[in-house]
């Protein structure tokens, strides 16, 4: 089977030859291509997610491991970790095209990927707004500091005038 559609798009791994795109890439030319080391798609590939082919010592990588690759980095920015970008792919692989399962499954993680993205985004607000009023405490308390060693300074320059004029 060489047909994993990417969640996210109508791109499918089956397209990918119509559209001029290699069937095959060595492991630098994947690392290359998504910015990542050859050590992370080794380590992808040992957490069950790629599937190389072998020859020799070298790890050949199929366009479905192409297109898993992406949605690994793409599951990766938008929270899931890689038990669950496993997870959707172990559903998809049952399959040909996928299934009810795979979709509720999928639609209940962004549900969940979602909420954590909002509660995140409610603690970086919280936490912004406190920073803004320790800012202002800080600028004010700086300020009545700064005032009181002028008005300090501005006394001491005055008392030898006052006591010579005694």
């Amino acid at each position: 089977r060489d047909h994993t559609c990417d969640w996210s798009s109508d791109v499918c791994s089956s397209d990918l030859s119509a559209m001029g795109i290699k069937k095959t890439y060595n492991i630098s030319e994947l690392a290359k291509e998504f910015d990542v080391t050859t050590r992370s798609v080794r380590f992808y590939e040992d957490q069950g997610l790629l599937h190389p082919t072998r020859r020799g010592q070298t790890r050949i990588f199929s366009s479905k491991d192409r297109v898993r690759l992406k949605l690994i980095l793409r599951g990766k920015r938008m929270g899931f970790s890689l038990a669950e970008c496993k997870e959707v792919f172990d559903l998809w692989d049952e399959t040909l095209s996928g299934n009810e399962k795979q979709l509720l499954l999928m639609l209940d993680t962004l549900a969940r990927k979602r909420a954590q993205l909002e509660q995140q985004k409610n603690d970086i607000a919280q936490a912004e707004m406190e920073m803004d009023t320790a800012e202002a405490r800080c600028r004010e308390a700086l300020a009545d500091l700064q005032q009181r060693k002028r008005k300090q300074t501005k006394a001491t320059t005055k008392e030898p005038e006052s006591t010579e004029q005694k």
